[in-house]
């Protein structure tokens, strides 16, 4: 039973206490990258369970202010430092309210309901075509068969398009036994 316990490894403390004491071991100007950080933890704790947890924790600890996260490199919050802002335009600062002012409640989003107990709407009147044209692509009329040969002749003597494909007669052919 001895020997069980001697082959155990040591307990680890929690990923956001390992990154920030190998980011004041490391202490490198510019930050340290997410390798530096594993390499400094698998040398002092000894290897690592998961890798990707380090990266999940290094995230975590980014979006929540606790690292900068800068040229590919993670530095500690600066607490001096203003907060950083998201992405888009800010809001509007909001003006005062006078006390004793009633402030209604804001239009809610999107189309209002329709009333039920609303008369029902007439039908919307035709309107009247002003050029009485109809509408969309005009029908193609067809042309009279005299019609397509004169324009023919006053050209060059060459009908327009690919020539029809000749295809050759079949001859009957009889079978002698």
């Amino acid at each position: 039973m001895a020997t069980e316990e001697v082959n155990k490894p040591q307990s680890l403390p929690p990923y956001p206490e390992l990154i920030l004491k190998a980011l004041e071991a490391l202490n490198e100007p510019s930050g340290s990258s997410k390798s530096a950080i594993s390499k400094y933890i698998e040398t002092t704790y000894g290897e690592l369970p998961d890798s990707t947890v380090l990266g999940n924790q290094l995230n975590k600890m980014k979006d929540s202010g606790e690292l900068v996260f800068s040229k590919n490199n993670y530095l500690k919050a600066d607490p001096s430092a203003p907060p950083k802002r998201g992405r888009g335009r800010p809001p509007k600062p909001k003006a005062p309210v006078s006390p004793g002012t009633v402030v209604s409640p804001p239009r809610p989003r999107g189309r209002p309901p329709k009333d039920p107990n609303a008369p029902p709407k007439s039908p919307k009147p035709k309107p009247t075509p002003g050029s009485g044209r109809p509408r969309g692509r005009p029908r193609k009329i067809p042309r009279s068969p005299a019609a397509t040969v004169a324009p023919a002749a006053v050209s060059s003597g060459r009908p327009r398009g690919r020539p029809p494909k000749v295809k050759p007669q079949l001859r009957e052919v009889g079978v002698e036994l």
